[in-house]
């Protein structure tokens, strides 16, 4: 019997090494190693087919109530309307609804997302940061309007002592509540703010040192404390009372105070820019009988009385974080919505509105060149509508509340039939989807936005809401429907 000998390696290839046994693991180890496994697999995706991912739940939006109104606000002269619903605080199951168009050329509907002027509702947020300085103790509401401007960083320039005599007896409070007694800057005709002169005037830029002197060079309406007449000229003062107290803007406190805050991403102060954010419509101002577009204009002649610029939803946001108590203390938040001073029609910055079914609700209003806009909240902030106009507010009718009274009030009716709003209670939690758009043809109802700056809004002498919640204490930092109109002439 031979051997059968190993043939050798071909000259210059290395002889391979014999395979090394098998490894065998102890029986011990086997269930550990089980379970690596299955955790491998678990986690690599690859030993068996996954589970489906469930489907989100679908966001459950508000009933479309607003949509009527809207078409009424439309009917009445207006291009396009557009509101936001808020319930429960639920902010990305708001809904928003629309009739008309933001374009009058390109019949561009209203969007969710576009950008506004809205007028004196410039005025809560001045207010918001006046209250959290009296917060702070860096001021008091009973202190003379002339003792803030120059006691404290800096004298507005071209503002002397001597020219502020007349603020001496006015307080910060009744700047706030519109019992100043002070004239109303932009009732002057010199301004050019109406009228055939302000095509040749809209891109004039202001300054608020200048706006106070020329108020302050007319006599005063009424002695201070003695009435409320509102005024676009004690939120002017305000604005300036901000930078005297803290050496900053006004509109860069308001920022830090509440812009960043909250998260209102969609809100900005122009100064003298007079182009809008994009996305944004179109804004209409009438003129006799043609409506002329003012999209672009210079709002420094509204300064801290209606230069803001913002979206539905920013205005949503701010009244729930306002009301609900984020922005201030319990007793500040009191004085907000104190109306005894004004025999109930104006607090510090808000109004109550007292609607046909009972319920009150706060807020504010604003108008101005070719925008008006309102947001109504319930006491406590988690139930709010906001609703924009793209032009001026007209007229005096009683149907400024209408929006808000579809909202609030609704009248119960049968269920919707098949359209886009057969599931009007459910959505995506895109802004831009589940939009009601109204044809302004169909079911019109009268009604328009209302305006005037010196009417009353409904009486309610007792404020009414739970407690708020607690106040942050973060340096986070609207004028009544009778005070709307930052454009006005009386």
């Amino acid at each position: 019997m031979t051997t059968r000998r190993p043939r050798p390696a071909p000259r210059g290839v290395p002889r391979r090494p014999p395979a090394p046994p098998a490894r065998r693991h102890p029986p011990a180890a086997r269930p550990l190693l089980a379970v690596l496994l299955a955790l491998s697999c678990l986690t690599i995706g690859g030993c068996a087919a996954p589970h489906p991912a469930p489907d989100p739940a679908p966001v459950r939006r508000p009933p479309d109530t607003t949509t009527t109104a809207l078409r009424g606000l439309v009917a009445a002269g207006a291009p396009g309307a557009a509101s936001l619903v808020t319930r429960d605080g639920k902010f990305a199951a708001s809904r928003f609804s629309a009739a008309g168009v933001a374009d009058l050329r390109t019949r561009r509907p209203m969007e969710r997302r576009d950008h506004f002027r809205a007028g004196s509702l410039t005025k809560t947020l001045v207010a918001t940061v006046i209250l959290q300085l009296a917060a702070e103790r860096r001021l008091s509401l009973d202190d003379s309007a002339a003792r803030l401007l120059t006691s404290g960083h800096r004298t507005p320039p071209g503002l002397s002592r001597g020219v502020l005599a007349p603020l001496s007896r006015v307080t910060a409070r009744q700047l706030l509540d519109h019992t100043s007694g002070l004239f109303n800057y932009t009732a002057d005709p010199a301004l050019h703010l109406t009228g055939p002169g302000f095509a040749a005037h809209r891109y004039d830029t202001h300054t608020p040192a200048e706006l106070l002197h020329r108020a302050l060079r007319h006599p005063p309406g009424a002695a201070p404390g003695a009435r409320y007449a509102y005024s676009n000229t004690n939120y002017v003062t305000l604005g300036l009372i901000v930078e005297a107290v803290t050496g900053r803007r006004y509109a860069d406190e308001i920022r830090r105070r509440v812009l960043v805050p909250v998260g209102l991403t969609g809100t900005s102060f122009p100064g003298t820019r007079t182009t809008l954010p994009r996305p944004h419509g179109r804004a209409y101002f009438r003129t006799g009988h043609r409506q002329v577009d003012v999209t672009d204009l210079n709002p420094s002649w509204a300064g801290a009385a209606g230069e803001m610029v913002t979206t539905l939803d920013d205005l949503n946001r701010f009244f729930a974080a306002l009301l609900g108590g984020r922005l201030l203390p319990p007793r500040e938040l009191a004085e907000l919505r104190d109306e005894r001073a004004t025999k109930g029609v104006y607090g510090l910055g808000v109004y109550a509105t007292r609607l046909p079914c009972g319920v009150t609700v706060w807020g504010h209003n604003g108008d101005i060149h070719g925008s008006y806009a309102r947001t109504g909240a319930s006491p406590d902030g988690r139930h709010l509508v906001s609703y924009h106009v793209n032009a001026e507010a007209h007229g005096d009718r009683p149907d400024d509340d209408a929006v808000l009274t579809a909202e609030f009030c609704p009248k119960p009716g049968p269920k919707p039939g098949p359209g886009p709003d057969a599931d009007a209670g459910t959505g995506t939690a895109d802004p831009a989807a589940d939009t009601a758009t109204a044809n302004p043809a169909a079911n019109p109802a009268t009604g328009a936005p209302r305006a005037t700056a010196l009417a009353a809004p409904v009486p309610d002498p007792a404020p009414q809401g739970p407690s708020p919640a607690a106040y942050s204490g973060t340096m986070s930092g609207a004028p009544s429907r009778a005070a709307s109109a930052v454009r006005s002439s009386g």
